[in-house]
């Protein structure tokens, strides 16, 4: 019997000022053109584990920012949309992800969320720490383009082969202080750590740039949904042949 395409979880945004849920549509295609099916996933749900258990893999998407209390830091000014309900809903899915090896691809925020959840910290303003030499946004909320290079050896490096490319970059907040077991796998121009992985974990990678943003005209961009949804492809496969059901 042919494997089903695998359910991929996507966090989205909170409740707005119109009571509305949200998630730009480029994230859902970058999945689609990975042959996964994407089921987003608001705020609010009481029930992570339920959730967690239906999916098959996991994009943490970007966003606002995270509470600054869930990481010891403080509530500068330029902090914002933080939603404790997303905070809540992401730190949990992250949480089971991280013990059940769940194929993951967090980005921007989602790769914050990972180092908070693994005890890490994060620059509240990263401006007031690299300067602005190299922009990762545009005033107001815009994003830019930046280089990126990966470190050698990373399994990130292995992964996207090219060493050294530009990507779509929209933040103002970066990791600091790393979480338990993460690597950097690969920096901006200014030191900023635009990536980390965790080699003990079976496929997740976090990434501080907007692959999706990209994606539909960057390979190189989209190999990062594709090698997602392969990892996914790959366990529901080797569920089949044992008998399991998810």
């Amino acid at each position: 019997m042919a494997t089903q395409p695998p359910l991929i979880g996507i966090t989205s945004y909170g409740r707005d000022e119109d009571d509305k849920y949200s998630l730009p549509a480029n994230y859902v295609d970058s999945v689609r053109r990975a042959g996964g099916i994407p089921v987003l996933l608001p705020p609010g749900e009481s029930d992570a584990l339920t959730l967690f258990q239906r999916l098959d893999g996991l994009v943490l998407a970007g966003g606002g920012d995270i509470d600054p209390s869930l990481y010891g830091g403080v509530m500068h000014p330029e902090v914002y949309m933080v939603d404790p309900d997303r905070d809540l809903l992401e730190l949990q899915l992250t949480r089971h992800m991280l013990a059940d090896d769940l194929p993951t691809l967090a980005i921007c925020r989602g790769a914050q969320m990972v180092n908070v959840a693994l005890g890490g910290s994060l620059i509240e303003h990263l401006p007031d720490v690299v300067g602005d030499e190299v922009k990762h946004r545009l005033p107001p909320r815009e994003p830019t383009p930046h280089s990126v290079a990966t470190v050698d050896g990373t399994q990130l490096a292995g992964l996207l082969i090219q060493p050294t490319f530009d990507c779509a970059s929209w933040h103002h907040q970066a990791i600091s202080r790393l979480g338990r077991g993460l690597t950097v796998a690969a920096h901006a121009p200014d030191g900023t750590i635009e990536a980390v992985e965790l080699t003990e974990h079976r496929w997740l990678f976090a990434v501080q740039w907007h692959p999706e943003l990209t994606a539909e005209v960057d390979p190189l961009q989209q190999t990062l949904f594709d090698e997602l949804v392969d990892a996914c492809s790959d366990n529901a496969s080797a569920d089949d042949e044992m008998g399991n059901e998810k």
